[in-house]
């Protein structure tokens, strides 16, 4: 019973994790395209596109570092 808490706790931080890591892939990326001198201050699909992106793989990134480091914690 309590293992299966301690995986509940372990997969709801994992989430929130990939969460904040999508959220500042987006928004970072988002902003280097509106504000990064010499590029058209406009936000296109391509932008966008490329934003969601960023952020998936902010997410993968980091939810696949937290599970090695947890792993190795174990």
């Amino acid at each position: 019973m309590i293992d299966q808490e301690q995986e509940q706790a372990v997969e709801i931080r994992l989430r929130r994790a990939g969460i904040a890591a999508f959220a500042a892939g987006l928004v970072g990326t988002l902003a280097f395209f509106a504000f990064f001198p010499g590029l058209p201050h406009v936000i296109d699909w391509g932008a966008i596109v490329t934003a969601l992106i960023v952020g998936a793989l902010a997410r993968w990134a980091c939810q696949s570092w937290m599970r090695k480091r947890g792993a190795s914690h174990s």
